[in-house]
């Protein structure tokens, strides 16, 4: 079965992580994995291409169905495997509703972590403003606050008592931030959350491998 599929990923990118945290929660081993490099651009080769036009990755093809798109991917792998693997949606309504609601803030979560930490990729030098910088900063100040407050309504996980799709997207995501020095001591519950998780098997087993035994950064140290 995970013969037939196949993914292109780049290490320490929190799309292609969600989407290998997936597979290994439905018990999908055994897949056609490639790691690829960003500094070298594979992601824009012809490889990829041909999967995905938009030379992004992940880049995830099961037989002749393709999804690109790291929430789509994670969806359709809960959906086409509910009976194998741990069961990622909670049957509870009312946990399910904030699984999907958790899901989505992800995209929030993500995007002002970018604003912050590629701020110097993406703009233009002539077009950056230190007002600009400042004011993605103190978004993304107030995004992690909220994230922290929301773990103190609910734990151990995101949508309650049990592991699920909400945290297979978002997890990447918040161990990028403490990655890049997010304070533990300011944020407790964001950092027993990640500590917590990041032994957990399918996230142990998929750890972006440029991050093992080598140093984070400290761009978020002061937050």
């Amino acid at each position: 079965m995970a013969k037939d599929m196949t993914l292109l990923w780049g290490p320490g990118s929190p799309p292609c992580w969600r989407v290998m945290i997936a597979l290994e929660e439905k018990n999908l081993q055994g897949y056609n994995s490639k790691q690829l490099s960003f500094e070298k651009g594979e992601h824009k080769s012809q490889e990829v291409l041909d999967i995905n036009p938009r030379g992004q990755l992940p880049a995830f093809k099961h037989g002749n169905i393709i999804l690109n798109e790291s929430y789509g991917a994670c969806l359709y792998l809960e959906e086409q495997f509910k009976s194998q693997g741990n069961k990622l949606t909670p049957e509870n309504k009312a946990e399910a509703a904030l699984m999907y609601q958790r899901m989505f803030e992800g995209l929030t979560l993500f995007q002002k972590t970018a604003q912050v930490l590629f701020y110097t990729r993406f703009v233009p030098e002539n077009e950056r403003h230190d007002s600009a910088l400042k004011r993605n900063t103190e978004d993304l100040k107030a995004e992690v606050k909220l994230w922290e407050k929301y773990l103190q309504g609910t734990g151990p996980y995101l949508a309650g008592k049990c592991f699920s799709l909400a945290d297979v997207i978002v997890f990447p995501v918040i161990a990028f931030l403490f990655r890049f020095g997010l304070n533990e001591e300011h944020f407790p519950k964001l950092a027993a959350y990640h500590n917590t998780l990041k032994d957990r098997p399918s996230i142990k087993n998929t750890w972006p491998p440029n991050w093992k035994g080598t140093p984070g950064q400290d761009a978020l140290k002061d937050f």
